[in-house]
């Protein structure tokens, strides 16, 4: 521990020793200074204004323009420029001979390596924990257990760079050459989410290697289990790879036998990983105030009352204007969609069914393949977006599997619990389009309780819930695209005539503007 405390030491005074970690240090700070300055106006504007700031801490942290969310975006830049001499400095002045020809083994200079760039990293953190304390007495208030989740985010993103960058490091003796791999290492983890997308057993392994929007998670005020092992994942890898390359250095060895330490590295890593990504095995803790990044109580007892196993069956018509949601490259975004749900109920199963078939809307259809057949229309589809036509069912097979003219066979999902019971969750004409947990949970009452149920005179010249028309209820009650319709915010109905006596199970009569006696 003595030697490890004496590297990281000597590797910190070189450290400062340079220009580099002051100029990004100053750098550091005057960006993130400036960020929350701006920040910081735009809330007392508003609040000089009067229209009040709801939820102030995260609007100056997190979100799309908040400090955190922007320091991530180029901290990328910054690790580099620091990791690049930490082994090549060393290979390139001849000193590893020193360090070879010493009691030192090659995982005490890797870790006082490292240890370095974990104290200069709580160096940044110490700068962005002055904006934290300013916060802590210029907002009311203040939610400080999510700034705090920030930080620890950040951090872990800036150990994980270091990580890389200290690998890349050992691999040459020309620091620029190291700095330049680190950022390629960097740019491909953080595209290689979109790689490869469209084939399952790739699209599992490439979504989870991505780094990028890592840390958002613990920005946004929610730690997540999968998170902290990831990046303590990545660190391990990188450290442990770089401790092969300086051994191979040390002692020679033939390819085969470092290859193979590689790949059992790189096993065991992607192991650990597929296991800590297991719904199951996930924990959570939503560290916010408002409890913000979690499902309502009401939401949550809802959940609770579902037992057994719940099969999510997305139906795909590919001729469908939202058939994009559903497509093999977004099934790892949509999954996402319900990560909330999958916190509480982890036995969530998603399936995909693939077809085609006439739309409502055709005229959209006609518009986009002018002079083309309904055939011809199916094929141009399926060849620009690459689904395999042996799994895009016809209409007659999709028609014998389930009934979806109901549903005037648009994107939809079938929910089905174990016992039998299901139901619809729709996406919606709106510029959302897709379900928030109010219209998830209804769909989820829906098959666990009875529904509240909405009674609708008729008889008397009332609006009409069948009629479509501004005048008219078909909106409010039934139309299955309006996010806002009773079906789709857990009501039922039943139109009601006062011949006979309201039925039992009605919980509300509405009387809309009788016209007649």
């Amino acid at each position: 521990m003595k030697t490890i405390y004496k590297i990281a030491k000597t590797e910190l005074q070189t450290l400062f020793y340079s220009p580099i970690a002051w100029l990004i240090l100053i750098i550091f700070t005057f960006q993130c200074s400036m960020a929350f300055s701006d920040l910081m106006s735009g809330l007392v504007r508003r609040e000089s204004l009067g229209y009040g700031n709801y939820n102030a801490t995260m609007g100056l942290y997190a979100g799309w323009r908040g400090l955190f969310t922007a320091v991530q975006s180029y901290l990328y830049l910054y690790i580099p420029l620091l990791t690049m001499s930490l082994m090549s400095r060393e290979f390139g002045s001849g000193s590893i001979k020193l360090l070879y020809s010493s009691p030192v083994t090659n995982w005490q200079i890797i870790l006082g390596k490292y240890a370095s760039m974990m104290v200069y990293a709580l160096v940044l953190m110490g700068v962005l924990s002055i904006f934290g304390i300013y916060t802590a007495f210029a907002v009311k208030d203040a939610d400080i257990p999510l700034i705090l989740s920030g930080m620890f985010g950040l951090y872990l993103l800036i150990c994980a760079y270091a990580a890389i960058g200290l690998f890349m490091s050992s691999l040459t003796s020309y620091q620029i050459v190291a700095a330049v791999g680190t950022l390629a290492i960097l740019a491909a983890l953080s595209y290689v989410k979109g790689l490869w997308q469209e084939i399952d057993f790739v699209r599992d392994i490439t979504f989870w290697l991505a780094i990028s929007g890592r840390a958002g998670e613990f920005v946004n005020g929610l730690i997540c289990s999968e998170d902290v092992i990831y990046f303590l994942i990545v660190i391990g890898l990188f450290l442990f790879m770089t401790v092969i390359r300086l051994q191979s250095r040390r002692q020679k060895s033939s390819w085969a036998v470092n290859f193979g330490k590689y790949a059992v590295v790189w096993f065991i890593a992607m192991l650990v990983g597929y296991l800590s990504s297991r719904p199951s095995l996930m924990s959570f803790y939503d560290v916010t105030r408002t409890k913000q990044n979690t499902l309502t109580p009401n939401s949550q007892d809802i959940v609770a009352r579902m037992d057994g196993k719940l099969t999510i069956t997305t139906y795909v018509n590919v001729m469908d204007d939202y058939y994009w949601i559903g497509m093999p490259s977004q099934k790892s975004y949509d999954l996402r969609r319900f990560r909330q749900y999958l916190r509480f109920k982890p036995d969530i199963t998603m399936k995909y069914v693939y077809y085609y078939d006439s739309v409502k809307n055709m005229k959209n259809l006609e518009k986009r393949y002018p002079n083309m057949t309904f055939d011809q229309m199916v094929k141009r589809t399926l060849e620009s977006t690459g689904l395999d036509t042996t799994k895009v069912l016809k209409p007659e097979q999709i028609r014998a599997r389930i009934d979806l003219s109901g549903e005037y066979n648009r994107f939809v999902r079938l929910l089905e619990r174990e016992n039998g019971q299901k139901t619809f969750l729709r996406v919606f004409d709106d510029m959302i389009i897709f379900p928030g947990e109010t219209e998830i949970s209804a769909a989820f009452k829906r098959i666990v309780m009875k529904l509240p149920k909405v009674g609708f005179l008729t008889g008397h010249g009332e609006r009409n819930t069948e009629r479509e028309g501004d005048r008219d209820y078909n909106a409010f009650t039934q139309d299955k695209p309006f996010r806002y319709s009773l079906i789709n915010q857990g009501f039922d109905f039943e139109s009601v005539t006062l011949d006979k006596e309201v039925p039992a199970d009605v919980n509300i009569l509405v009387i809309a503007e009788t016209r007649q006696p």
